[in-house]
C-alpha cells in the first residue's frame, strides 16, 4: 500500500454548477480529513475548491492552499485554510503543488483543472512524477476527455502503455481507495511496478 498523507486536488472554481458536483467535492474532503490525509488544492475560496477545502476543515481535516500572489491581490483565496503558500506564478504554483503531494484527483473542472491534469499526466508520462493521478469522473464528466485519450491512443499520439498513467473512479470513496493501491509507477519501463 501507498503511503498517503497529502493529496493535490484539481478542481473548479465556478459556482454555476449543478450540485451533484458539489455533494461529491464534499465527500472527498470529509473522507481525507476522516483518513487524516492533508488536502492541497489551489487555495480557492469558491466553487468546488472551496466547497472541498470547507468539507475538509469541517470534518477536523487540514487544507494547505497554493496560490499566486496576484490571485490574492484579488481577494480570490480562501482565507480559513490550515496553511496558504503564495508563490509568484501558477508555474510555481503547480510546481508545489505537485511536488508536496502523495497523490492527484482530478475533480471536474474546465480549462484550469484540465491543463493541470493533463500537465501532470505528461508529466507522469516524462517520469518527473510518479505518484497515483485518479480521475474522479462525477457523472461522467470526464468521459469525453477519456474518449479523446482514446482516440490519441489509437491514433498513435501516444503508446498502449501511456493509459495506465491514471486510473479512472466514479465515487470520492473509491478515488481515495485507489491512491493506497495503484502501483508505483517505473519511469524506465513506463508503467507500474508490481515491486
Amino acid at each position: 500500500m501507498n503511503q498517503i498523507n497529502n493529496v493535490c486536488v484539481y478542481s473548479a472554481s465556478s459556482t454555476q454548477i449543478d450540485k451533484t458536483y458539489f455533494s461529491a467535492a464534499e465527500k472527498l474532503g470529509r473522507l481525507l480529513a476522516l483518513r487524516h490525509i492533508n488536502l492541497i488544492n489551489g487555495a480557492g475560496r469558491q466553487g468546488l475548491m472551496g466547497a472541498i477545502s470547507n468539507a475538509a476543515l469541517q470534518s477536523g481535516g487540514t487544507v494547505t492552499g497554493i496560490i499566486p500572489h496576484f490571485m490574492v491581490q484579488q481577494g480570490w483565496h480562501h482565507k480559513g485554510l490550515t496553511r496558504l503558500i503564495e508563490t509568484d506564478t501558477m508555474h510555481e504554483r503547480k510546481r508545489l503543488m505537485a511536488e508536496m503531494s502523495d497523490g492527484v484527483i482530478a475533480l471536474p473542472g474546465g480549462c484550469g483543472t484540465m491543463e493541470e491534469l493533463l500537465e501532470i499526466i505528461t508529466w507522469k508520462q516524462l517520469g518527473l512524477y510518479l505518484k497515483p493521478i485518479v480521475i474522479l469522473n462525477t457523472d461522467g464528466f470526464y468521459n469525453s476527455l477519456l474518449d479523446m485519450l482514446e482516440h490519441a491512443i489509437a491514433e498513435q499520439f501516444m503508446r498502449n502503455r501511456h493509459r495506465d498513467i491514471w486510473c479512472v473512479s466514479s465515487t470520492p470513496e473509491e478515488a481515495v481507495d485507489l491512491l493506497y493501491h495503484i502501483p508505483v509507477w517505473d519511469k524506465t519501463i513506463c508503467k507500474y511496478s508490481t515491486i
